[in-house]
């Protein structure tokens, strides 16, 4: 238990050796002092904290806190907040205040946390560096020249950072679990429909997940408690009743079967990752679990099919984005002014304006052009290909009889063993800017990730021993739907192997 988790400042919040807004001020200073250089928060709702701090106090002295009180909680800025700005990293949303809660804000609220400010992402979640962020760049927190991973790279630099003892990211195709093994915390992406995505922008909406960030597993089973759930207001979401996350986290590991599968571990990751996972697995069968070897055999077809089908969801999604309803909307009177010289040419060549766009379209066009980012655009662009007339068949529909197949890996997997492990990322973190040029790599950051997404299992990632060149890296688990208490499960033992608790 670290000087920064939850349990550690509830304790020390009930014997009286701090209270509430002493530790709201800490955190609200630790966030000014570090915020300039590695630029996790867009903004601090130091006054409201403070205020909420005050008010939570008094219900701890009374005994009627809730389960979170001393909570610290930044929100990933694709997740709403009444009356906070929610750009979602892009300038298309630049200033858009909203109107009312996302379901994870209104219960993480209710249980008494602090939601203490808005964390930076890669633009609309479209990114594996959070490098895309009208904001900036994020930095990593253990070497400020690294990226910390995306899309949730904000708030997984503020909880390395100690600027919040938790933090909430969203997760389409690795965008919780990346960023906390670049960073060395804990993050959880759980079963698609577990919590609801109602107040989340969306990116792809058949693959988005709102999950914890943390500094332990033990934080992240009592934010899910939380959290997840049945809500009306999510059509996807489940009403399957939510497990005991924090008395799972406390079990043993003895007889668990985790499942290593041989296309998780072969060419592209880095050799020393792969030292390291291997040991960690060989110290959980030490301590009770059984390994045993798995196949997934449509694993190399994943990265692909992921970015046919989630690009195919974003063009459809963010094309409420015009220019005419809400969000960005370029300069009427310059395009006016554009058109008018463009019919005074046409007139002098003799020729009709047919060629000219509408003064709508024009809008529509500039509007979006100025607005999104070179990425955004290219997923756009890609989405809107793949579900063209003459392509839809050779692609989309392909990828979905391609997704089915590995969800089918899973599911096979499954009849065997409890968990599936794996690298989180194939490398740790790399410099900013290094593979901004180069799509393809950037996009296979999230090869050992994205599956999860495809299927819709749970997944979590724990941060283990450090690569030789300084930096986190991070351990995966998967589990079977709804079966979120046996990542808890694995992910404590794994703590309790790296802090020596465990031989």
């Amino acid at each position: 238990m670290t000087s920064n988790s939850i349990r550690y400042i509830r304790e020390s919040l009930h014997a009286k050796s701090t209270t509430l807004p002493e530790l709201t001020s800490a955190y609200i200073q630790q966030i000014k002092l570090k915020n300039k250089e590695l630029n996790s928060f867009t903004t601090l709702s130091d006054e409201e904290a403070l205020s909420r701090a005050e008010a939570i106090q008094k219900k701890i002295e009374h005994g009627k806190a809730g389960s979170l009180a001393g909570a610290i909680i930044g929100v990933k800025e694709a997740i709403v907040e009444h009356g906070k700005i929610a750009t979602a990293g892009s300038g298309m949303l630049k200033n858009f205040e909203s109107i009312y809660n996302a379901t994870v804000v209104e219960r993480l609220l209710e249980a008494d946390a602090i939601l203490i400010g808005r964390t930076n992402m890669d633009e609309f979640a479209m990114g594996s560096s959070n490098e895309t962020s009208v904001h900036g760049p994020v930095r990593n927190p253990h070497n400020p020249e690294m990226v910390p991973g995306g899309s949730s790279g904000g708030s997984a630099a503020a909880v390395a950072a100690n600027m919040c003892n938790a933090a909430l990211g969203s997760d389409t195709g690795g965008s919780i679990r990346q960023p906390a093994a670049l960073c060395g915390v804990t993050g959880v992406k759980p079963t698609y429909g577990r919590v609801s995505r109602y107040g989340l922008i969306a990116y792809a909406s058949s693959f988005d997940c709102i999950g914890p960030l943390t500094n332990s597993v033990e934080d992240s089973a009592a934010i899910l408690q939380v959290i997840a759930g049945f809500d009306a207001k999510d059509a996807t979401s489940s009403d399957k009743q939510v497990d005991d996350y924090l008395s799972a986290s406390k079990q043993s590991v003895v007889g668990l079967k985790i499942g290593v599968p041989a296309q998780y571990f072969e060419e592209g990751l880095d050799p020393e990752i792969k030292k390291i996972i291997e040991q960690v697995l060989d110290k959980l069968k030490d301590n009770g679990a059984v390994l045993i070897p798995v196949t997934m055999p449509n694993t190399p077809y994943a990265i692909a099919t992921y970015y046919i089908l989630a690009t195919a969801e974003a063009s459809s999604n963010l094309a409420r984005y015009d220019g005419i309803r809400y969000g960005h909307r370029a300069d009427q009177k310059a395009i006016r002014e554009q058109l008018s010289l463009e019919k005074k040419e046409l007139e002098k060549a003799g020729k009709n304006f047919a060629s000219i766009d509408s003064m709508l379209t024009r809008l529509y066009k500039q509007s979006r052009t100025e607005a999104f980012g070179t990425e955004v655009k290219r997923r756009i662009m890609l989405g809107t290909y793949v579900l063209s007339a003459g392509y839809y068949d050779a692609y989309y529909a392909k990828a979905q009889k391609i997704r089915r197949l590995i969800q089918q890996d899973f599911l096979k997997a499954f009849e065997l063993v409890d968990v599936i492990a794996s690298p989180t990322s194939p490398g740790t973190a790399f410099p900013l800017g290094a593979k901004l040029d180069d799509p393809l790599q950037m996009y296979l950051s999230d090869i050992y990730t994205i599956s999860a997404n495809l299927a819709g299992v749970p997944g979590i990632s724990v941060p283990v021993m450090p690569h030789p060149n300084g930096l986190p890296v991070g351990i995966q688990f998967l589990a079977p739907h709804f079966k979120e208490s046996d990542l808890f499960r694995t992910g404590s033992a794994v703590e309790a192997i790296i802090s020596g608790k465990y031989e």
